[in-house]
């Protein structure tokens, strides 16, 4: 049986292994970090992922009435100066996501809270003032 020959366009190693160590910064997948939107009916609930964030480094704001600005960094440890560092892995990042409320939400009672590096950030609902027409 003969051999077939493979060529491997991307050279040595695989595209995969290649962009994982040189092309995509350490902090690239913190600052996409994907976040959820689930709407119940009381509120629209969204929570994301924040590792090793604490309260006072994650701002939530409201901003033209129902745009919700959630932001954020991380900032590098200092080292000693006496110390040698053999690897640095960890890096600061700063991240910034924007989102349109919905007619519904009720922006004046927006909550947020951080537990187990997931910021959790509950908009209740407004009630619904609509009032049944009545047949004359």
């Amino acid at each position: 049986m003969s051999m077939i020959p493979s060529t491997n366009p991307f050279g040595d190693s695989s595209p995969f292994t290649a962009l994982s160590t040189s092309v995509i910064p350490s902090d690239a997948v913190f600052m996409s970090s994907q976040l959820d939107w689930q709407e119940t009916p009381e509120a629209h609930v969204l929570k994301a992922h924040v590792p090793g964030l604490n309260r006072e480094e994650v701002k939530v704001q409201l901003t033209e009435g129902r745009l919700l600005q959630v932001s954020g960094e991380r900032k590098m440890q200092k080292e000693d100066e006496n110390d040698t560092c053999h690897r640095v892995e960890r890096s600061g990042c700063r991240f910034k996501k924007c989102f349109t409320l919905p007619q519904n939400a009720n922006s004046d009672q927006v909550m947020a809270s951080i537990d187990n590096g997931v910021l959790t950030i509950t908009v209740p609902k407004m009630l619904n003032d609509t009032k049944p027409i009545q047949n004359a």
